[in-house]
């Protein structure tokens, strides 16, 4: 469903380092890792700010009612499908 290889690119072409777009020199380092991406970051890095990229890549790619971002642990984000069920009523 989601291309780890173009969502490295679409990162590395929108991180902003010193308020620049796109140079990101030795204070970000993007990798990609089988299924994960890595960002590991020098500077001071707003976790926040990965999450707004990554909802603004899936609203790009029309992944977004499909897909949503959490927090696992205090330094790394996954994407996850929602829990869709249908609206089963027990009738007695």
């Amino acid at each position: 469903v989601l291309d780890p290889a173009s969502f490295e690119k679409f990162l590395h072409d929108r991180i902003k380092v010193d308020g620049k777009v796109g140079v990101l020199g030795d204070k970000v380092k993007i990798k990609r890792e089988d299924k994960n991406i890595v960002v590991h970051a020098e500077a001071p890095f707003s976790k926040r700010y990965l999450k707004y990229l990554t909802k603004k890549y899936l609203k790009k790619q029309l992944l977004r009612d499909y897909l949503h971002v959490i927090a696992p642990t205090k330094d790394s984000y996954q994407l996850r499908y929602f829990n869709i069920q249908g609206d089963e009523e027990d009738e007695e």
